[in-house]
């Protein structure tokens, strides 16, 4: 009786097809997914840049996750999840009035009802636009034009984002086609690398000095950016299902695994080859794991996710440090944290695996009545892993055009690139504050450099005047001060 009483239609805001659990897991996915951008990837960008570029790249992230949500809720959404206009593309449309939010919401994947109202999927929506936005930005830190990078978003949104989220979410061609792009392998992942790679190449590159060295500025915060990206996942590919069901544990529990599998391949492979392992490539091969299962997270088996692991640890990582570095082109475009390597390459290992091994059963779970599977299963199989081919493609070819479009437009009326004299000083010079009340990027202390004297200071009188250098590398060093 208490259960029945707990689902009846006892007030207006408790209709009859609402589920509080779907509602109430709907929501906490959308949550989870929203700290992955903030403060994940806010923290993540804020320390893993040189110290000049912590308030500048943090700022990046935090301004993205603003623009995209006015601009979503006013046009984008709709584009991606609306009437269709064209095979690629809806009709754009607000999604504000109260009518329109409380109703019951549609489900374009699968052509059905979900037991919440339309706020929760257009909230659950937004969270995924606005972190392709914030990744791609890790292409361009450290010498984009803030200004530039506040027009490029909502451009960049409306005429790249909306276009994959439709073709292959919304009801569009690849979706008809039925390509599987569980929860963004596609549309966020190869997105935001392609796009990424490209901005890189009409912005510009840093200054040589920062090219060359660029330690991150604290690396316990990296982590703690990192840990809340990781568990921020599980919302990322258990809210994909729209509901609090079997799929959703499925991938759940795919993601993690592969995730973990991932990150211990790419410790291996920098132990086996630099000696000793780094903190930095454990977050590289974090990251290509939760990326590379995103696509197949719910329509893999389990022992799937351990495959997709060892690969997204391997194959990333040779692109990053064996072909990076062979190949001119990407040796002449400075992706400063190699989004290139870690979404573009990963995302599109991970559609193409998942073309490989999505199991027939876990498929009818996402789209009932269907007879997709992977290539390892037979049947259509093949012709399943060349559709994940083309669409690939398209989507690939589609952001490459549309942005540089967008940025040779913009680059019409801003510079996409800042002046030499903001690049030297840094945030100081583009936001009039610092991050920190310190000196030193990682640099030796040289006394006529960093004479504490100059600042008011008094160096305690155990300090000798020589630092040893860190066995360990180019890690932040100082010296002992009393304040």
């Amino acid at each position: 009786m208490a259960t029945a009483g707990a689902y009846s239609s006892i007030s207006p805001a408790v209709p009859e097809w609402l589920n509080k659990g779907d509602n109430a897991w709907q929501m906490t996915a959308s949550t989870l997914v929203s700290i992955q951008s903030v403060p994940g990837l806010v923290i993540l960008y804020g320390s893993i840049v040189k110290k000049k570029w912590a308030v500048n790249s943090a700022f990046m992230a935090l301004y993205a996750f603003a623009a995209v949500l006015i601009c979503w809720v006013l046009l984008c959404y709709r584009m991606a999840f609306g009437d269709k206009l064209l095979p690629f593309w809806g009709k754009g449309a607000p999604a504000l009035g109260q009518k329109y939010l409380i109703r019951q919401a549609r489900v374009p994947e699968t052509d059905t009802d979900a037991f919440y109202p339309m706020a929760s999927i257009v909230y659950f929506q937004f969270t995924f636009a606005a972190i392709t936005l914030i990744l791609l930005a890790g292409s361009v830190l450290g010498r984009m034009n803030i200004r530039a990078w506040m027009a490029f978003v909502p451009l960049w949104l409306i005429f790249s984002y909306t276009v994959g989220a439709f073709s292959l979410w919304g009801g569009g061609f690849l979706y008809q086609w039925d390509v599987i792009d569980y929860s963004g392998g596609y549309v966020i992942h190869l997105s935001s690398g392609i796009a990424g790679l490209t901005a890189a190449y009409w912005v510009g590159p840093r200054l040589k000095s920062d090219r060359e060295r660029f330690p991150p500025n604290n690396v316990l915060l990296m982590l703690a950016g990192a840990g809340l990206l990781w568990m921020g996942w599980s919302g990322f590919n258990g809210g994909a299902p729209y509901a609090a069901n079997v799929e959703a544990s499925i991938a759940v529990l795919n993601t993690n695994i592969c995730a973990a599998t991932s990150l211990l391949v790419w410790t291996s492979l920098d132990v086996i080859f630099f000696k000793k392992p780094s903190v930095i490539g454990a977050v590289q091969g974090m990251m290509t794991g939760l990326v590379c299962i995103t696509p197949g997270a719910g329509v893999v088996q389990s022992w799937a996710a351990i495959v997709m692991g060892i690969l997204s640890g391997s194959i990333p990582w040779v692109s990053m440090m064996i072909l990076h570095k062979k190949s001119k082109l990407l040796l002449k475009i400075d992706d400063t944290l190699g989004v290139f390597h870690t979404h573009a390459v990963a995302g599109l290992l991970g559609g193409l695996l998942t073309g490989l091994l999505a199991e027939p059963a876990l498929c009818r779970l996402l789209k009932p009545g269907t007879n997709t599977r992977g290539a390892f299963y037979g049947g259509n199989g093949g012709k399943q892993f060349l559709k994940q081919i083309v669409a690939a493609l398209f989507v690939a070819g589609w952001n490459i055009v549309v942005t540089t479009l967008i940025l040779v437009a913009i680059k019409l009326f801003i510079p996409l690139r800042m002046p030499d004299e903001e690049l030297v000083i840094g945030d100081d010079a583009v936001h009039g504050e610092e991050a920190y009340a310190l000196w030193g990027d990682g640099e030796r202390y040289d006394p006529t450099k960093h004479d504490p004297a100059k600042q008011g200071r008094h160096v305690s009188s155990s300090y000798s005047g020589e630092i040893s250098q860190s066995p360990y590398g180019n890690g932040a060093r100082g010296v002992t001060v009393e304040l």
